[in-house]
């Protein structure tokens, strides 16, 4: 069983927000109808987060910067210290 647009009513939906590709690229039209679900983005994970507990000496753009970055995260750290090695 497939769904039909929210807007038009007789479509298959193919777009986010229960609309089909002819409505939610109508002008205006999407912006009538809220976006459903939680989604899939990432997260922001740098806002309100507690300080690493000591800075890296690993270089920006580095492979030991990237896996300093990933403990961080897995920590629910902040990313950055404001120690980091530039």
């Amino acid at each position: 069983m497939w769904k039909s647009c929210r807007h038009c009513g007789h479509a298959v939906v193919s777009r986010p927000r229960g609309l089909c590709w002819t409505c939610y690229y109508a002008p205006g039209v999407k912006d009538l109808y809220p976006p459903q679900g939680q989604g899939n983005g990432v997260k922001d994970i740098t806002g309100h987060r507690p300080m690493p507990p000591w800075p890296t000496e690993a270089l920006p753009g580095s492979p030991a910067k990237v896996e300093v970055l990933c403990q961080r995260a897995s920590q629910r750290w902040n990313l950055w210290h404001p120690k980091d090695a530039r």
